[in-house]
């Protein structure tokens, strides 16, 4: 078996750190047991081997604190976070040593920071779970505090606004204050650059929305015509290809709880559906649907059953927004777009960018039906939209309709 010796500097290098690392555990023991100037001199040396050592930087500001040498003790801290930036437990040292001088405020950032980067399984790892309770609280603290200072502070450019032109900027408030996540769109095939993640948008910015909407007595009628005489053209939306894992879909897999009735289908006209249902069809086209050979449009009828729930998923492009106009659509329903949630109202169209993790649910005794198509992204120019079907059409292409292409 070959093996390659490291650089003789690489060696030194890793004894160096490992002697400090000797050093460092018998300092912890001292501190431990309240010896703190034999825990300094220990540290000491091995910041002299080894003066990159995150965790002896980090302990001796901790037996600098308890020596009452604030300053000596925040440069240690400093100089330990430098050492190891992404590393959470220097931060959460120094937060700790910030909230016992009084400085509140700036404990707070670095309990922030050093959640930010700590893993997942250490989150919840049952030993430290008190310090991570410990650092949530502070930034809860903090988060609201600075919602409403930073509240007072722009109360007198807002306060004669009305809250629709405010609403982005409420937005931003959460987010600033750490109230709200941010969230943003991620396409998973074709992602267009420089268009805003919007997760809903509003219906009275399309001039052709009330004229869809106007057919929804129509539109309800033809679905209840369907559902009595046409009710197995209903079919599982999932329908995951041979040697593709259904994921996050697995227990909607050829399921019918989700199921879905469709007029066009990956750019295919239905035509017996389409004539079932002539109002729809033609209510769709007001709308400035899509067309990509072998992709889009897509116009169907989507029903969850009860107690039925779609997970969180993204779409596969921001070129485009998806469309639903609710019909039949009973208590405890809703759809999420990043932390958004928002009740479905029948007649009422909501347009949402479904490349923003999205997931919906029906936790009712009834079914939700609701009527699905799909628009360009207003936020394109035409000849972007040209551009954007060809390349869609083209990886089609190009893969010749590998099953693993997904939706596109």
């Amino acid at each position: 078996m070959n093996s390659t010796i490291p650089p003789s500097g690489i060696l030194q290098h890793q004894q160096l750190e490992n002697q400090a690392n000797q050093l460092c555990h018998i300092a912890s023991q001292n501190l431990q047991h309240g010896n703190l100037n034999d825990a300094q001199s220990q540290l000491e040396r091995a910041l002299q081997l080894f003066p990159d050592h995150a965790l002896s930087n980090a302990l001796l500001g901790k037996v600098l604190h308890l020596q009452g040498k604030p300053d000596n003790a925040r440069a240690a801290f400093d100089r330990a976070i430098a050492a190891m930036p992404v590393a959470w437990g220097p931060r959460f040292e120094k937060a700790q040593f910030l909230e016992e001088i009084g400085e509140t405020r700036a404990a707070a950032l670095a309990w922030r920071t050093g959640l930010q980067y700590m893993p997942e399984p250490q989150r919840n790892d049952p030993q430290i779970s008190p310090l991570v309770q410990r650092a949530m609280a502070a930034d809860k603290r903090d988060s609201d505090a600075l919602y409403e200072h930073l509240r007072t502070a722009t109360d007198a450019l807002s306060h004669s606004e009305s809250s629709a032109s405010l609403r982005r900027f409420n937005h931003c408030l959460d987010i600033t204050s750490g109230r709200r996540a941010f969230i943003t769109a991620r396409p998973i095939m074709v992602a267009f650059p420089e268009l805003p993640a919007i997760s809903f948008f509003d219906r009275a910015d399309f001039a052709w929305a009330k004229d869809v909407e106007a057919h929804t007595d129509r539109i309800l009628g033809e679905l209840q015509e369907i559902s009595r005489h046409d009710a197995e053209g209903f079919t599982p939306y999932v329908k995951t290809a041979a040697g593709n894992d259904a994921g996050q879909f697995g227990t909607l897999d050829r399921n019918d709880d989700w199921s879905a009735y469709f007029l066009w289908n990956q750019g295919l006209r239905n035509a017996e559906h389409c004539e079932r249902c002539p109002e729809t069809e033609a209510a769709t086209a007001l709308a400035p649907q899509i067309h990509i050979a072998k992709r889009a449009p897509a116009v169907f009828f989507s029903m969850l059953k009860p107690h039925t729930e779609i997970p969180p998923h993204n779409g596969a492009t921001n070129a485009r927004l998806t469309v639903h106009l609710p019909l039949i659509i009973p208590e405890h329903c809703a759809l999420q777009v990043g932390d958004e949630i928002r009740q479905w109202k029948p007649g009422e169209l909501m347009i949402f960018d479904d490349t923003i993790r999205h997931a919906a649910w029906n936790r009712s005794d009834q079914r939700r039906v609701v009527l699905i198509f799909d628009i360009w992204n207003p936020l394109l120019t035409p000849l972007e939209q040209q551009l954007v079907a060809r390349t869609i059409e083209s990886m089609v292409e190009y893969y010749q309709g590998a099953n693993e292409l997904g939706e596109l």
